[in-house]
């Protein structure tokens, strides 16, 4: 590595330097600049000449080391740092209903850290315009204030989901009047809304409606919005994903045009493909899957070269076939991003036509596919692979539970004449794969997914775990090796593409777990990069540990999110170098534009990627990945007002259940048998004066030192269940764990008011209600007298 050669600094008159100025003072002036380019450093410092290049030198060298961020060709800022002015993105609400801000710039591949996030400041009385939310665009003035980062809102460039979803509620007002107050489904909802505009005159109590804020200056009590549409009734049984679908603005449905362009749709013929009708190639699926976008098939290697190894063909449905680049079609999917799947129903990429028809890969029906032919070593390592695109013919349409079955021994009269043929060769080929997935060592954190069940009408009957089959293990590596195959083809032809990436744990969130594990009186070094291998050795060390649970949720909370990226930052969860979407073109957009760019570099067809979208890549990585946190969102919310609606008959019944959260305000608690999540409010725990031990993930009692702490096992009373927010609010049954001796005592905190049928004792005061604070904070209660300094809670 060049060094920066060492230059004089000659002080000037004033105080400051003339000359090349060294590490500390260059990171100081980006600091209080927050961003500047290295023109105007140069100026700052009187630079010319060889000490511009040195400037230049020592500003690549400090950004590789990861000391400063450049978020520019020739623009560099300090880590951890916002500009002055900038647009930014509201991402989400948290659970104190703030909004919070993504800087424009957050995403660009150049800055080595991520900016933080900033939390919206109120609106100012005299802003008259529609308020923003989740979705929209902003230009905003960000300023950081008592160690948090506050963005000021300047102007709305595009209110992206300006609309509320809401219950009616109507009173009587006056002799002949009526009010129509709309009571939000959103539970992180702050504010109030009455209905004053639009077709209101026929509205009844209980509809579900969209309605848009009117915008305006209001001071006091609920705002005006307008009448959009109505959606349903709330007693429906099916609203629950009517209104997750209307409150992030999903797309319903399909323009004419793409109805017309799948209804004329036809299947290819065998020009230019390759026929592998003779391919024994079944598809495994869950039992009630309409479309099916993949196919395996397996066999030892005959190769003499390679002994024990196994070859492994997966065809994926040939979508870019019908699906052409531009057309209405795929203007539609691209829109949509991804198919959005409810209890009740499934919001598809593609039309019914073709994601559930010519797309589908029907058990002895022709269909076109794109298609890999995997060979692997005895030890599961991948030698070769080679993409072809066919025709072929599906041998047998399975369910997860019907493939495992034969292999357990019972098969049944469909899985009997090939249970020898193709099942078995498959599972040995699973075993060859499993020793080289072991090898690699991805994450292995435990989760457990649940599946709402739901009778003919729409009502929940029950909810159960999904169970994790051999038979799912074993499609879900053949899969990943697909899309391992697809990476490493594109980049060895150099043809742009769409990556899934998982980028490694932060350097605070790691620091975060090590601090917590050393409550516990586990050991990790902080300065050890993270690796997959380290987190699954503290699995597997105490998976028989009574601390398990929690040491895995926190694990869990220490990742990064999964997107999309036309740039490769690998995949750290499955620890591998490269990885792309491909085996899901029916459901996932993202899929469609790996198959177009693998027809584009292996020549396979004129209807490849084009230019145009390889110029737009970045884009649409961007797009796809929001609307498919928007979908995720959308199916959480609506699975908890089906849960809540479940459970809504249940209260004041005894729950088992598992610490999952604890904040400030309360306890999140996952119950054991359902996976519903709900919360223990801080303001119901009245032995105590409970503080929040961020580092310790838990809340302990002031005076006795009694502790909550996150994944412990907890029963729980159910106190109110809302099938409209999807909330559930819980009362503790079980007592708090007794105090940890090795922890630090809680300081003494500032009491909000006086009680005095406790004979002059303070309160305590927990609870989201200006309570939920930290001792020394200032009440948010009217006609509190403390003077002591508030400080939000940092967002994690």
């Amino acid at each position: 590595m060049t060094r920066t050669p060492k230059l004089p600094r000659t002080p000037r008159a004033n105080g400051s330097f003339q000359g090349l100025p060294d590490d500390d003072t260059l990171l100081e002036v980006l600091r209080t600049a927050r961003e500047l380019d290295v023109s105007d450093l140069a100026k700052q410092f009187g630079l010319k000449g060889d000490e511009r290049r040195a400037l230049r030198q020592k500003l690549k060298l400090l950004s590789e080391s990861g000391k400063l961020n450049k978020s520019g060709r020739k623009t560099f800022g300090a880590v951890g740092t916002l500009p002055e002015t900038g647009v930014a993105e509201v991402v989400e609400r948290d659970v104190d209903g703030d909004l919070w801000v993504k800087w424009g710039k957050a995403d660009d591949p150049k800055l080595k850290h991520k900016p933080p996030l900033a939390r919206l400041a109120p609106l100012k009385r005299t802003v008259a315009q529609t308020p923003p939310t989740v979705g929209d665009r902003i230009y905003v003035r960000f300023e950081y204030v008592n160690d948090e980062w506050i963005a000021h809102l300047v102007k709305v460039l595009d209110q992206g989901a300006a609309k509320l979803v809401g219950v009616v509620r109507i009173s009587k007002k006056g002799k002949s009047g009526r009010e129509i107050r709309l009571e939000s489904v959103d539970r992180k909802a702050k504010d109030s809304y009455t209905l004053v505009a639009g077709s209101i005159d026929s509205l009844e109590d209980g509809d579900v409606v969209i309605a848009a804020p009117q915008g305006g200056t209001h001071r006091f009590g609920p705002k005006p919005a307008r009448l959009v549409e109505v959606i349903g009734k709330e007693d429906s049984p099916r609203i629950a994903s009517i209104m997750a679908i209307h409150a992030h603005g999903l797309k319903v449905g399909f323009a004419s045009s793409t109805e017309d362009e799948a209804k004329n749709a036809v299947a290819p013929d065998l020009k230019g493909r390759k026929d592998l009708r003779d391919l024994p190639l079944i598809t495994i699926d869950p039992s009630d899957a309409k479309d099916h976008d993949d196919a395996v098939y397996a066999h030892a290697d005959e190769d003499e070269a390679n002994p024990g190894g196994h070859v492994v063909w997966v065809a994926i449905a040939d979508v870019a076939h019908y699906v052409k680049s531009n057309s209405s079609l795929d203007r539609d999917a691209r829109d949509k991003g991804n198919s959005t799947y409810f209890p009740d129903r499934v919001e598809p990429m593609l039309p019914h036509v073709l994601s559930s028809g010519l797309c589908s890969l029907q058990e002895g029906e022709n269909r076109a596919t794109l298609a890999v032919r995997m060979v692997f070593d005895a030890d599961g390592k991948k030698i070769s692979h080679s993409f072809v695109r066919g025709l072929m013919r599906s041998a047998a349409k399975l369910s997860y539970e019907q493939a495992q079955a034969a292999i357990d021994g019972t098969p049944d009269e469909q899985t009997q004449p090939i249970l020898e043929t193709l099942l078995k060769p498959l599972w040995a080929a699973h075993a060859c794969l499993t020793r080289g997935r072991n090898a690699r060592q991805p994450l292995q954190i435990t989760s457990v997914e649940r599946k709402v069940q739901l009778d003919k009408d729409g009502n929940v009957v029950a909810i159960t775990p999904r169970v994790s089959l051999e038979a799912h293990k074993l499609i879900e590596e053949m899969m990943i090796q697909a899309n391992v195959s697809a990476a490493e083809t594109l980049e060895k032809h150099k043809t742009p593409l769409i990556y899934r990436v998982h980028e490694q744990p932060s350097l605070e969130k790691v620091g975060n777990l090590a601090d917590f594990l050393s409550t516990i009186g586990l050991p990790w070094n902080k300065g050890e990069p993270p690796r997959t291998e380290r987190f699954n050795q503290l699995l597997n060390k105490e998976k028989d540990g009574p601390h398990f649970d929690i040491i895995n949720e926190v694990v869990l909370r220490t990742q990064m999110q999964a997107h999309y990226s036309a740039e490769n930052f690998g995949h750290f969860g499955l620890n591998l170098d490269r990885y792309a979407h491909f085996t899901s073109p029916i459901r996932r957009y993202a899929d469609l534009i790996v198959h177009r760019a693998l027809i584009r570099a292996l020549k396979l067809g004129d209807d490849g990627l084009t230019d145009y979208e390889v110029k737009t890549m970045a884009d649409t990585a961007e797009h796809i990945t929001a609307t498919e946190r928007r979908s995720m969102q959308a199916e959480r919310e609506a699975i908890e007002r089906y849960v809540a609606s479940f459970l809504e008959n249940k209260v004041g019944a005894t729950f088992e259940g598992r610490i999952v959260g604890v904040t400030r305000f309360g306890m999140f608690v996952k119950l054991t048998e359902t996976g519903a999540d709900g919360i223990i409010p801080a303001s119901s725990l009245r032995d105590d004066y409970y503080i929040h031990d961020d580092t310790a993930h838990a809340l302990v009692g002031e005076r006795t030192g009694k502790r909550w702490p996150l994944g412990r096992l907890i029963e729980v009373e159910l106190l109110e269940a809302m099938p409209m927010t999807g909330g559930l609010v819980f009362k503790a049954i079980s007592e708090a764990s007794p105090p940890d001796p090795n922890a630090p005592r809680v300081r003494l905190g500032v009491r909000s008011r006086v009680d005095s049928s406790r004979g002059g004792k303070p309160v305590p005061r927990n609870g989201p209600g200006g309570g939920s604070r930290k001792p020394g904070e200032k009440p948010r209660q009217k006609g509190v007298t403390e003077k002591s300094k508030t400080k939000k809670g940092k967002r994690r």
